[in-house]
């Protein structure tokens, strides 16, 4: 028997004993949080679809019926999470799986970007998924397991003009989970960080991304900006559920996953001109130690 048929064959039979999951998802309706939702549900698992639209998710209630839950959810609203978190373990007893992936872009360079634009940013983008977890993490421990994953961005460890504040977010976000994975793994819980790089989803639609007003003088480098954003290549998202279940089925999944092809050569170099430049100066560091 062939090598690739004995994997094919193990495959099979880790597919045949796998026990369906239950997920929560943020996000829901648009991008990965609706393909991922779909796809849970097309492989027999049960899903808690959340959106702040709850009309965009009756289509995955009129096709699975019970085996989803719709629930309204704007993760700027505590009241909210604290009723859909609640929800979904009422409805479903257990639940296995939670994405915190409801976000949005704004584009601005730093000194043009209104600072209640930026609050309003952090509040979906750090706030949400932080009172997300805390409000899941009672449940979890009462149960003794369960997997968190974030969905970050490769931009989580880089910095590009005119989106820095949104950089800066999910900088913040990969800082915190990862701090939660240390302190939560005593109690049996995992987290995975899920870092896509570009696909063609509708994260550069009106309802995902926001705009400043722009700065004349800023024109040349926006423009600049988004003719190298424009001839990125952009992955396929429909077919991201496969590496998101390998995790999820995994019994030692990695706290980070890039999804695509283009993040790893990127953020390689920019940790590489980042080392080069701290060996340069430590000479000088290190003289400040006392």
């Amino acid at each position: 028997m062939t090598q690739n048929r004995q994997q094919q064959q193990k495959q099979d039979q880790a597919s045949t004993k796998r026990q369906p999951k239950t997920w929560f998802i943020t996000g829901s309706s648009r991008g990965f949080g609706r393909i991922w939702a779909q796809a849970a549900l097309e492989r027999g698992d049960k899903v808690a679809a959340t959106a702040r639209n709850i009309q965009a998710l009756a289509h995955l209630k009129e096709k699975y019926g019970q085996q989803v839950l719709t629930l309204i959810l704007d993760v700027t609203q505590p009241d909210q999470i604290k009723a859909a978190v609640k929800a979904a373990f009422d409805y479903f007893g257990q639940v296995d799986i939670i994405i915190n992936n409801a976000g949005y872009g704004l584009v601005g360079t730093v000194e043009e970007s209104d600072p209640k634009d930026i609050r309003r940013l952090y509040e979906t983008n750090i706030m949400g998924p932080i009172q997300v977890i805390q409000e899941v993490m009672p449940y979890l421990r009462k149960q003794g397991s369960g997997h968190i994953l974030g969905v970050s961005s490769g931009l989580g460890h880089l910095a590009y003009p005119l989106i820095g504040y949104y950089c800066s977010s999910k900088w913040a976000f990969e800082a915190i989970h990862e701090s939660l994975a240390k302190e939560i793994k005593a109690f049996g819980i995992k987290v995975t960080i899920i870092e896509p790089g570009a696909y063609q989803t509708e994260f550069g639609s009106p309802g995902s991304i926001q705009q400043t007003t722009f700065m004349d003088i800023y024109a040349p480098l926006r423009q600049q900006v988004i003719t190298q954003l424009s001839t990125m290549e952009q992955g396929n998202p429909h077919v991201t559920p496969a590496a998101v279940f390998a995790v999820v089925d995994s019994p030692l999944p990695p706290l980070r996953m890039n999804l695509g092809s283009g993040n790893l050569p990127e953020v390689k170099a920019a940790y590489k001109e980042r080392m080069d430049l701290w060996e340069e100066w430590a000479t000088i560091s290190n003289s400040v130690q006392s």
